[in-house]
């Protein structure tokens, strides 16, 4: 919690020591009484400067000031000049002017703005500290006996099994073993409807088991956890820094000078060192500095409650450049949960034994091809043999050692390439009729081909609309599926282009032909067998990534759910955010030149006003140039706020429909 705080606040102050929130609202309160009792003794006494009220007012003033002076003077002595420099600069004129107060009433100010980013940045990270939180600390581990024992959950081990009773989060990340129930999975996904868990089913630490009581057996532990992940995929994105970030850095260094210049200058030809104070005070640029982080940190807690998770903050700017998607089908655009629908066994092969053979060589493949099967032979009662090896050949099929030879299934290119001859004819009417293909083979002896059918995703037609709104330019489907199952997906989605039949080099060298087209792309997939098209593209989009090791780790921002129209979104909320930063950078400049303008323009006026309130003139000019400081800080973090509540359209819809997002088949992610 501390390091996110430091990345903002001390980068307003330069580094300073701050030890915790309470202390420093305890600093700023005791100094502004006494400064505070200072003014009103000497309005009470109606005496300039009476030694009660001067006495307050150094006491004050003494208390605020000591800690900025103090990292001011650390900063100098370290070759660093930042904001504190020029707070340390003016306090001190201040000070040797005998205006005790206005050197309190700077000071107050400026840990007033130390403390509104301080709670900011606190603020983002609570959010983190939540999300740990929401996982339990304890569970009810299940003996051999089936007796209940409460353990801390750290002390549970991989093959634990728990009982999880409704109301309970999950403490582990686990498999469902026995009972059925719905769980929320809000806190990761953003989904917006609870998801129905039954055996077998996954379920992840974190989230919420809602209406039966369930027993889960553990597979992931602490840090391991999707929980565990996305909190350090969080953390590790709030520490990055985007471009903009970079170039002010770049720039910083040369901001104190120039205005120790401008302030010379002023003194040189008005003699006046008090409006040299109002200038330092007004240039004082927490606004700036806060002004690309505050936003950043906005927008990527935007993004995770919408279940994006977004690795680096850079990714957030350069989404904003995206002009061209190129997506995956199976498991993307369509749900990669295929069905079997046709058995087409040779001459003289029975139905059984052709199921049989194929499920024997996709025994250990988690392919939605192989699962299809697999659940066919379980409804059928089939049985199979788990093979002696097997071996995935990426974008043909598989290749199984078995007692009785060697079995292979993928595509018909594949076998005819190891001397397999296929009839093909009447698959070929199937695959016309956009089914997918694939054939069995064991040895040099065709068994026959199964026929497979995927689904589109329900809004992944209104997903393509929307990028197109924002600005995609070409929306490019590339797939190992034949051409004919391409074609008919391409035409429902309504695609810019299509390229079947690709290996894993062929959709990485179709990235790379975009690029060189001058494209910003973005390449959608399941994180596996497309991670390197993944790497390739500018911007790499895992989808459905929850409880998927691979896709969190082989994309640069991972879709924890498997609605497309998260992509629109992410685009919008990328451009939004740049917009924003424009804007924080635009009111931060416009705050501190104007501020400065006035003080050397305006010092009648200022005077003018002061006479007519009553106060003295140093402490209404004062007063107004920290009130604008502060006043500027108040702006720009209000305007970066406005990105928190970024997408809610998106969940106000998904609830609106009643569809939610459904349940992931995490096992069916290649």
């Amino acid at each position: 919690m501390r390091k996110g705080y430091e990345r903002i606040a001390d980068e307003h102050c330069g580094g300073c020591n701050h030890s915790h929130p309470t202390v420093h609202v305890g600093v700023a309160l005791c100094g502004a009484v006494l400064v505070l009792t200072s003014m009103i003794s000497q309005w009470l006494v109606h005496d300039d400067q009476p030694y009660a009220s001067m006495i307050c007012a150094i006491a004050g003033a003494a208390i605020l000031s000591y800690p900025l002076l103090k990292t001011a003077i650390s900063d100098i002595m370290s070759g660093r000049f930042l904001m504190n420099e020029l707070v340390g600069l003016a306090i001190l004129a201040a000070f040797v002017l005998g205006k005790y107060q206005e050197a309190g009433i700077v000071a107050f100010f400026m840990w007033t703005a130390i403390l509104i980013e301080e709670r900011t940045a606190i603020g983002a990270m609570r959010s983190v500290e939540d999300l740990v939180k929401m996982a339990p600390s304890t569970a009810r581990r299940l003996g051999e006996d089936g007796a209940e024992t409460e353990v801390a959950a750290l002390a549970l081990k991989i093959g634990d099994k728990i009982r999880v009773r409704p109301g309970e989060n999950f403490p582990v990340d686990g498999t469902l073993v026995s009972g059925v129930s719905a769980v929320n999975q809000a806190s990761i996904t953003g989904e917006s409807l609870p998801v129905d868990k039954s055996q077998g089913d996954e379920v992840f630490a974190g989230t919420e088991n809602l209406t039966g009581a369930i027993v889960v057996e553990v597979t992931r532990l602490g840090e391991d956890t999707t929980l565990g992940k996305v909190r350090d995929l969080i953390l590790a994105a709030e520490k990055t820094r985007t471009p903009i970030m970079r170039i002010i850095d770049q720039y910083v260094r040369y901001y104190t000078p120039t205005i120790l210049m401008v302030s010379a200058i002023v003194w040189f030809f008005t003699a006046d060192l008090m409006r040299v104070v109002l200038i330092l005070v007004m240039a004082c640029p927490c606004a700036l500095v806060i002004a690309t982080p505050s936003a950043a940190v906005a927008a990527i807690a935007a993004a995770a409650r919408l279940g994006i998770l977004v690795k680096d903050v850079v990714q957030i700017e350069a989404a904003a450049g995206i002009n061209a998607l190129v997506c995956d089908k199976t498991g993307t655009l369509t749900h990669g949960v295929l069905a079997v629908k046709k058995l087409a066994p040779a001459e003289g092969v029975e139905l059984s034994e052709l199921l049989s053979a194929a499920v024997t060589a996709e025994a250990a493949s988690n392919h939605p091809a192989a699962i299809a099967l697999r659940n066919l032979a379980k409804t059928a009662n089939v049985s199979w043999t788990s093979p002696e090896s097997s071996e995935e050949v990426p974008g043909r099929g598989v290749l199984a050692h078995t007692p009785n030879g060697v079995i292979r299934v993928g595509r018909g290119t594949w076998l005819e390439e190891n001397k397999i001859t296929l009839p093909r004819k009447e698959e070929e009417a199937e695959e016309q009729s956009g089914m997918s293909v694939v054939y069995v083979a064991n040895g040099s002896r065709v068994l026959g081909w199964v026929g497979m059918r995927d689904t589109v995703r329900e809004h992944a037609a209104e997903a393509i609309e929307q990028a197109r709104e924002n600005g995609v330019l070409l929306c490019s489907m590339v797939t190992g599926d034949n051409r004919t199952v391409a074609e008919q997906v391409s035409a429902r989605l309504k695609m810019d282009d299509v390229v079947s039949e690709c290996l894993p080099q062929d959709k990485v060298a179709y990235v790379e032909e975009l690029k060189k087209r001058g494209a910003t792309v973005a390449v959608i997939g399941d994180g596996v067998n497309d991670a390197p098209a993944l790497a390739a593209g500018n911007i790499g989009i895992a989808m459905g990534a929850i409880g998927s090791d691979v896709a969190l780790n082989s994309a640069s921002i991972a879709l924890m759910s498997t609605d497309l129209r998260r992509i629109p979104t992410l685009i919008g909320l990328s451009r939004k955010t740049r917009t924003t930063i424009l804007q924080n950078l635009v009111l931060g400049v416009a705050v501190i030149v104007g501020g400065i303008a006035m003080f050397i323009f305006g010092d009648a006026q200022l005077r003018q006003l002061a006479d007519t309130l009553g106060m003295r003139d140093s402490v209404l000019k004062v007063l107004i140039a920290a009130a604008l400081h502060n006043i500027g800080s108040f702006i720009v973090l209000f305007n970066s706020a406005r990105l928190f509540r970024f997408g809610e359209e998106l969940l106000v819809s998904e609830e609106a429909e009643g569809s939610g997002i459904g349940a992931l088949d995490v096992e069916a992610v290649r």
